[in-house]
């Protein structure tokens, strides 16, 4: 369990806090309208140690707990969620490596994922497999000391932009139960491999969502992370826990940047000789848009401690997504409302707070499938 001394994490989120406020805001709608790719903030995270947030410090890394990794993702995310799936997507790759792979991967790979040197992210979707990830079609056949990999990835955030990814395939398409048939790769880019169109999307803008194509791309067999094959379903597994705790967060961030906004709003709109605040529909609205933030920010830090316990926690972080995405898109679609024309204007900041927040129902599982995973474990738990 990694920790952090209380002093130490206020100095962070304070740092934090700064850069966000200098360097962030001022050029979001820059980069969000114009859908371009952030070169100089991605440089600004690297020297703040973003891409080894939650990396252990003997391989280069912050060894933040997830509960000030959650933090510094819902302070960001108040302002701009899209720059914090840049160095999440990275980071559960770097998680799978080190909670699975063997001593020299750790050594060779984690070092250059924590400065930044090598970014990429999580290749799981396909074109017909989502939420079931069993239903993946890409395979990789073993050559002698090589692999072969042959298939399309889609919607993999950093796409474009990244070089290496934790690469999840079929090396036994005909395994029964299905997900032991299935290995985790450390895919870099190289021949055979390349990269298709970037996904327009709504929201989440800015961070490439691209296509991954497998033409025969051949890799060596110690690529294999943890070089046994079949274990691929569960190292995926044990990583969309941190995952859902980060878009949790990202819910709790869009939730606090939307009430903030909606309050300024209110603050110093008039209507009938008075602030918009004082009228009691719009009092109303502001309290439970801030409770709900309120319980956001809770369940999302429950769920990261039991996490930093090292105790399973797909229910508690099922919970957390679920609220707290559902908690950004509601607090989001009040704000947009309170703002009455100018929320639905793009030189205000709450129009993208409402673009942004439906991804975060859908992103590491979507909240039908997190109600689901909660009903069971809270069965299971409530049998014993």
């Amino acid at each position: 369990m990694h920790t952090i001394d209380k002093a130490d994490e206020a100095q962070l989120l304070a740092t934090i806090d700064r850069w966000v406020e200098r360097e962030v805001r001022p050029r979001v709608k820059e980069f969000d309208h114009a859908d371009k790719w952030p070169a100089e903030i991605v440089e600004q995270m690297k020297e703040l140690g973003l891409f080894g947030a939650t990396v252990s410090p003997e391989y280069g890394g912050l060894g933040l707990p997830a509960t000030t990794y959650a933090q510094i993702v819902m302070k960001i995310s108040a302002v701009w969620m899209a720059i914090t799936g840049i160095f999440n997507s990275h980071l559960m790759l770097a998680l799978a490596v080190e909670k699975f792979g063997t001593e020299p991967q750790k050594r060779h790979w984690l070092p250059k994922f924590a400065s930044g040197e090598v970014r990429g992210g999580l290749a799981l979707t396909e074109p017909n497999a989502g939420t079931d990830l069993q239903a993946i079609r890409m395979t990789a056949r073993r050559d002698k000391g090589d692999y072969v990999i042959n298939g399309t990835k889609t919607w993999i955030s950093n796409g474009i932009e990244g070089s290496c990814f934790a690469l999840l395939v079929k090396t036994n398409p005909e395994a029964s139960p299905r997900y032991s048939g299935m290995s985790l790769f450390i895919a870099p880019k190289g021949p055979g491999f390349t990269t298709g169109r970037k996904l327009e999307k709504l929201g989440y803008k800015s961070i490439d969502s691209g296509e991954l194509i497998f033409d025969n791309y051949r890799i060596p067999a110690d690529h294999l992370i943890g070089e046994v094959e079949g274990r691929g379903f569960t190292q995926v597994a044990g990583g969309l826990e941190l995952g859902r705790i980060n878009v949790a967060a990202r819910g709790v961030g869009i939730a606090e940047g939307a009430l903030q906004l909606a309050t300024d709003y209110a603050q110093l709109r008039q209507t009938f000789g008075k602030p918009i605040i004082e009228h009691q529909a719009i009092a109303l609205k502001i309290g439970e848009m801030a409770t709900r933030a309120r319980a956001a920010r809770l369940l999302t830090l429950d769920a990261a401690q039991a996490f930093d316990r090292g105790d399973r926690c797909d229910m508690e972080a099922g919970m957390a997504k679920f609220f707290s995405s559902e908690a950004a898109l509601e607090n989001a679609t009040e704000s947009m409302r309170i703002h009455g024309a100018y929320g639905y204007s793009k030189e205000y900041d709450i129009e993208r707070l409402y673009r942004d927040a439906p991804l975060t129902c859908i992103g590491e599982g979507t909240n039908e499938m997190q109600r689901i995973i909660i009903a069971k474990q809270w069965a299971r738990r409530s049998a014993a």
